[in-house]
């Protein structure tokens, strides 16, 4: 092919949170930038996301009058990361998260909402919060992408009513009550009609919510920056000079083109989810590597990490948990194709109980969704094939929906037909529908029963952590997580491991430039988001874990380059395409 030389100061591979912010940063600091995709769309795993971002000791905190004590989330860092706690970059993203949230939130479109409570997964450990630390994205008008807005990688369809995300908190609340209240009725209608309506007009909903209006809002401060975003361009390998990465090959409108960055590249490619062979080696549940079910794009095939070992990084294989576990349950689409569900909230409502093959619990439902996987793996070891059957009543399947099954008044017959939903008129005829011991399966609910109704549950404690009880429904009192399973029918779904992200990743410094085996800097490469080992250690510690280290690690990442450039003395010009003089 026709190889030409395109010249910028800054190459970022990929268009998720962290490599559209380390873009921004760069490009607001007067460096000229090129963001690369492989995909047709941009989003990347940002676009399917819930949009929130986990960042102590911001601006909005306070505004909300919450103040952190002085260290607590060092403390509770410290805590979460056990043995993989890094003190350079935790301090790194504990200063600079406030500083991007300020950044973003003064100077581009990219806002936020901090709700006054939501809680630390671990709220209780050293340095927990009650909230002041999970915000979430503002909902964002997706007119003001003009006609880029196509291109925007739509959400999860699973995670979606009529092809519309709903927006986090309230807003689930009142669709999960629109046939108890008037007030949500009609909020319900105002906002099915006004979606539709854009459905219409532009082909898609244009209120954008969660990880959709996160990622058209980093879209929509690139464009006001006019960085250009090349769409299926994917990144063949990296280019190297002497001892620095200078730029990297990118197949681009049909021609192989050596893209020289003249001060550094950003991967930030979202990590490896559907690298089945590296999956292999680090998912302990998962021995050839297919034994796992992710959301996640399937454009995530590793290529970041490929392309940093090439060059000598170095991926730490020793995290304790490899990605960022959920429990997900496999759908079939109208179209026939399969879906991945992650099932976030729903164990948490009242009148849900999760059992194994065996037809016991093993876990506090209400835990988050990390936490319940490493309980699910621990009551199943040796066990061939690793799941569990999430079990409800009729009563609660109509009031709250599980899995992709919606609340009343939606039909539940195809999923019914799909096989997806097990039934049951009995506890009996359930438990022989899901090949369980039927006695068993009475004894673990008649138990769980004994003690729901006096709103109990002494063996896992249900409902007895503060998050538990954000996400299980204040008004089922005494817990908001627990009631009994006595209204049949009764249903279950088959719920296996996935995740939300890996956490496995190239070894960086507090600075995101990548390192090699020996933890020397490879001059000229960073790597952020997902192509990064977690800052949190391969742990789950919050709302937000993921998405608030890759939108404060790339404003790093931005603010490092501008600093190289200045020690360079690099003359940054227009990003140019010039014949190969060659």
């Amino acid at each position: 092919m026709d190889e030409r030389d395109f010249q910028c100061d800054v190459l970022v591979v990929g268009t998720g949170a962290s490599g559209m912010s380390a873009a921004i940063t760069a490009a607001s600091r007067g460096l000229k930038v090129l963001v690369v995709e492989k995909e047709r769309m941009f989003g990347g795993t940002t676009a399917r996301s819930g949009g929130w971002l986990w960042i102590p000791g911001t601006r909005l905190a306070t505004e909300q009058g919450i103040t952190e004590p002085p260290g607590a989330a060092r403390t509770y860092l410290q805590h979460e990361t056990t043995t993989h706690f890094d003190p350079a970059r935790v301090d790194a993203f504990i200063e600079n998260g406030p500083k991007a949230i300020d950044f973003f939130t003064r100077n581009t479109c990219v806002q936020f909402d901090m709700p006054p409570v939501f809680p630390d997964y671990h709220a209780e450990a050293p340095g927990g919060m009650q909230g002041g630390r999970s915000m979430v994205t503002r909902p964002f008008d997706g007119r003001e992408l003009g006609p880029r807005v196509k291109k925007l990688a739509p959400p999860l369809p699973e995670l979606t009513v009529f092809g519309m995300m709903l927006g986090s908190g309230k807003e689930i609340w009142h669709f999960m009550r629109a046939f108890r209240s008037l007030e949500s009725f009609l909020y319900v209608t105002k906002r099915l009609s006004r979606h539709m309506l854009d459905v219409l007009r532009h082909g898609r909903g244009m209120t954008l919510t969660n990880g959709n209006a996160l990622a058209g809002r980093l879209a929509k401060a690139a464009m006001d920056l006019d960085i250009p975003v090349w769409l299926e361009s994917p990144v063949r390998k990296l280019l190297v000079e002497g001892d620095r990465v200078t730029g990297a090959l990118v197949d681009h409108e049909g021609k192989s083109l050596r893209v020289r960055a003249r001060v550094g590249v950003v991967l930030a490619c979202g990590g490896f989810p559907h690298d089945v062979e590296r999956r292999k080696a680090l998912f302990p549940h998962a021995p050839t590597g297919r034994e796992h079910y992710t959301p996640s794009p399937a454009s995530n095939t590793g290529d970041g990490l490929r392309m940093a070992e090439a060059v000598g990084a170095h991926v730490d294989p020793s995290i304790p948990h490899a990605a960022a576990w959920v429990p997900t349950s496999v759908t079939t689409r109208r179209d026939g194709t399969a879906g991945v569900m992650p099932h976030f909230i729903d164990r948490a409502k009242p009148g849900v109980i999760a059992v194994t093959r065996h037809g016991k619990r093993f876990a506090n439902e209400a835990n988050s969704y990390h936490d319940f996987v490493q309980d699910l793996v621990a009551a199943t070891r040796g066990d061939k094939d690793i799941f569990a059957w999430e079990i409800c009543d009729h009563a609660t399947l109509r009031g709250y929906g599980m899995g992709c099954v919606a609340p009343f008044p939606m039909p539940i017959g195809r999923h019914l037909r799909t096989g997806y939903l097990k039934r049951g008129r009995t506890i009996e005829e359930l438990a022989r529908a899901i090949d369980v011991d039927p006695a068993t399966l009475r004894s673990t609910i008649e138990g769980f029963n004994e003690h729901a109704r006096k709103g109990e549950d002494p063996a896992f404690g249900k409902g007895s952590r503060a998050y538990n009880r954000y996400q299980g429904d204040a008004l089922n009192t005494p817990n908001p997580c627990v009631r009994p399973i006595e209204t049949g029918p009764f249903y279950a779904i088959r719920l296996v491991i996935g995740d939300i992200g890996t956490f496995a990743g190239l070894a960086v410094d507090a600075k995101t430039r990548v390192l090699d085996r020996d933890g020397h800097v490879i001059k000229g490469l960073h790597a952020v988001g997902n192509d990064a080992a977690s800052v949190m250690g391969g742990n789950y510690p919050g709302a937000g874990i993921t998405l608030g280290p890759a939108l404060t690690f790339g404003y790093v990442a931005g603010v490092s380059l501008a600093e190289a450039a200045g020690s360079q003395h690099v003359e940054t010009g227009p990003a140019t395409l010039v014949q190969d003089a060659a």
